[in-house]
């Protein structure tokens, strides 16, 4: 059995990223005066001569990655999602996007749980952005081994791929050791049930797992699937669990307008219209307060989960 470890998935991908670029002398990582925060200091730490710091100058930081990418690079460009995805959109979109080159874009301090950081920081908008790109992947790794899997295959497909990261430190559950294994493009069934389907991404997969415990108490049996990969979506697995399960409940730290909930909606829509309730942010901005009690409080919390699953299943 794999150890259990609870980390920040910025911090595994920091780890990961670094001990790639020991076996692939290609790989180089960009920050944008963030290093400390994004975790990219332990790859500048061991690979100096292939770390850049472009300084608060994020649209630049993507157009040098991409220069670098036209020379055989595999760049990772690092900032915080606020930026790397918001602030440099354009650049991501025409200089990485529309050349179609083998650029990594990385949005760490995604989400609500970025805390005390506040609304100017909170991106909860990303996802959606990055799924306008045509040709982007987008990565969402929910706990440390599947942050460092998904590094390695972003490295290892060739085109543009946005990984997001996340602030606060979660507990690890996938495990190697017994057979986990990361496929780009598919989802992950954690838990099978009948009863009803919770999808969940990133740092939400870990609450709805304990949802799925508490549900199972109250003698509900309730599917869980892991969507690590937004783009593209795994169609099979959700039209799966929409005709054995009838009902279908998402989960995301994401504004629910473009994101999981919505790219889930759009595979039932066109192919088995099904029931799905969205649990996210919800067209709202943030503020600052610890990561924990932002969480419950926008209803990104396993209480939550619970209450809605319940509420659903009574429809």
């Amino acid at each position: 059995m794999a150890e259990v470890i609870k980390k920040a998935t910025r911090e595994s991908f920091g780890m990961a990223v670094t001990a790639l670029a020991e076996k692939n002398k290609d790989i180089v990582v960009l920050d944008a005066d963030l290093a400390e925060a994004t975790k990219t200091v332990m790859f500048k730490k061991r690979f100096s001569e292939r770390f850049i710091d472009c300084g608060i100058a994020e649209c630049n930081m993507i157009g040098v990655a991409a220069g670098m990418a036209t020379c055989g690079k595999i760049p990772f460009a690092a900032s915080f999602a606020m930026f790397s995805a918001g602030r440099a959109f354009e650049q991501v979109r025409n200089s990485v996007g529309y050349p179609k080159l083998n650029v990594k874009i990385v949005g760490s301090h995604a989400g609500i749980s970025v805390g005390e950081d506040g609304a100017t920081h909170q991106c909860c908008e990303d996802i959606a952005l990055m799924r306008t790109i045509p040709g982007m992947v987008i990565l969402n790794p929910a706990d440390h081994y599947e942050m460092t899997a998904a590094v390695e295959a972003a490295a290892t497909h060739y085109g543009p791929v946005y990984i997001r990261l996340g602030r606060l430190a979660v507990e690890s559950f996938n495990d190697p050791d017994k057979g986990y294994k990361f496929k780009l493009g598919k989802g992950i069934t954690l838990r099978d049930g009948k009863d009803i389907t919770i999808i969940a991404t990133g740092l939400m997969v870990s609450e709805a797992l304990n949802a799925v415990k508490i549900l199972e108490q109250e003698g509900i049996d309730a599917r869980l699937i892991n969507i690590h990969t937004i783009k593209p979506i795994d169609r099979d697995i959700i039209i799966k669990a929409a005709k054995e399960t009838g009902k279908i409940v998402t989960v995301e730290e994401h504004n629910i307008i473009g994101g999981l909930g919505e790219a889930v909606s759009s595979v039932l829509c066109e192919e088995i219209p099904t029931p799905v309730v969205k649990i996210g942010v919800n067209d709202c901005f943030g503020h600052s307060g610890p990561a924990v009690d932002l969480l419950k409080e926008f209803g990104l919390s396993t209480d939550n989960i619970v209450a809605t699953v319940r509420k659903a299943l009574n429809k």
